[in-house]
């Protein structure tokens, strides 16, 4: 790898850019959004038929999208927002979330 990206020592380093989390994987346990400090990605409802509902606000805990609620998952809804530090693979138990190398990601 060439210095495109660099360590505050000047090592090479690649980031490593979340793209996708498996939502037949995910637990919806939260520890990737507890330790991502960027926001990358949100807690969101899914039903019996694996549709997802909508986000799961903060605000409204009891959410249960009249009735339809089954379970939660993360979903990667602000890519964009990602530095690719790979907090959020380091705490997943699930390990259901894809990675791509900053030079292969397109933008």
């Amino acid at each position: 790898m060439t210095g495109a990206f660099l360590t505050r020592d000047g090592s090479n380093w690649m980031p490593e850019y979340l793209t996708e989390i498996d939502g037949t994987t995910c637990i919806g346990c939260g520890r990737c959004f507890k330790v991502c400090s960027r926001e990358v990605m949100h807690l969101y409802g899914v039903d019996d038929a694996g549709e997802i509902l909508g986000i799961c606000d903060d605000e409204d805990e009891d959410e249960d999208f009249d009735g339809e609620l089954n379970r939660m998952i993360m979903v990667v809804d602000q890519a964009g927002r990602c530095i690719g530090c790979g907090a959020c693979a380091r705490v997943c138990p699930k390990n259901c979330q894809t990675h791509g190398a900053a030079d292969k990601v397109v933008a």
